[in-house]
């Protein structure tokens, strides 16, 4: 077939925006399909001051994360359903409401069981099986971890061995639970980076891991002690506390620090766990979410 100049070129011009708009539209589609960099979840203790006020009680935690913060993950607290563990309508209920809502449960943050690196023997182990409920309980509602401490008494080196110990034990009975063990950098030896990250380096069990929290470092530095947690991080705790004028956190450089979360390799949830003064509980939470979205987004 015959084509003249004109023809041919404005064959070719439909042609090339053919392909254009073919590959803008996959590009498209490419960019609706890709995962974000990392999921944003809400840790109950971010609400700690309305729950234990009675304005709020854990039951309508998952709602509220849906509802008022457009959050779908939730990281619960042992401590607001203390004596339902084992209760299984309570659970049933739980569970229930954050399927309703389309929330995820994604772990259990356990307080106030024990210390799991106790020096006296029997101590150690009672504190270990206090721990028991709250697995299958985690494991009832869907959580892939609970969170506990790693408090101890002694040296340094004492200490290590003894929650260790205490871990590994933990650790073994979660196991065919499926369910993760981690330890939050939470006062202590704990707030020491390098000694959490040789300590479950010597449990040396895959559901054995860490959640590094932004701030509970004390005076170890808190860039270096995440860094330190990050190979072992099964979870992130993004604590905020005060906000200057553009909405940035004063106390931790978010962008520096999720970096350090990013550059691991982790891609999982990252807990909004507000605890200032100086804006409210709700105010506080939507700001950390606009935060980690902006950073997410600046990433990307």
């Amino acid at each position: 077939m015959h084509y003249s100049r004109r023809s041919f070129l404005k064959h070719t011009v439909s042609t090339a925006a053919g392909v254009s708009l073919a590959t803008l539209a996959q590009s498209s589609l490419l960019a609706a399909d890709k995962a974000p960099l990392f999921e944003i979840s809400l840790a109950e203790w971010s609400l700690h001051k309305t729950i234990f006020s009675g304005k709020m009680n854990n039951l309508d935690f998952a709602k509220a994360a849906k509802q008022e913060y457009g959050i779908a993950a939730v990281e619960y607290v042992n401590q607001f359903f203390a004596t339902k563990a084992t209760d299984k309508k309570y659970l049933a209920d739980m569970k229930s409401r954050a399927s309703d809502f389309g929330v995820t449960n994604v772990l259990i943050m356990i307080d106030n069981e024990g210390h799991l690196g106790d020096p006296d023997p029997a101590r150690r182990t009672k504190a270990v099986e206090n721990h028991y409920k709250w697995v299958e309980a985690a494991k009832y509602l869907g959580c892939h971890s609970i969170r506990v401490n790693a408090h101890s008494k002694g040296t340094p080196e004492q200490q290590a061995k003894l929650v260790t110990e205490g871990l590994r034990q933990l650790s073994e009975f979660a196991a065919p639970h499926e369910i993760n063990i981690i330890v939050e950098n939470h006062g202590a030896l704990s707030s020491n980076g390098e000694w959490l990250a040789g300590v479950i380096k010597m449990v040396k069990l895959p559901n054995c891991g860490t959640l590094p929290d932004f701030g509970n470092f004390d005076t170890y530095d808190r860039y270096k002690g995440v860094e330190e947690l990050m190979p072992y991080a099964k979870g992130v705790s993004a604590k905020s506390k005060d906000f200057d004028a553009d909405g940035n956190v004063i106390e931790t450089e978010f962008r520096r620090m999720m970096k350090i979360v990013l550059d691991a390799g982790y891609h999982g949830y990252v807990g909004i766990e507000y605890e200032g003064n100086v804006l409210s509980e709700p105010m506080g939470i939507l700001a950390t979410k606009k935060l980690l979205e902006k950073v997410r987004t600046e990433f990307s």
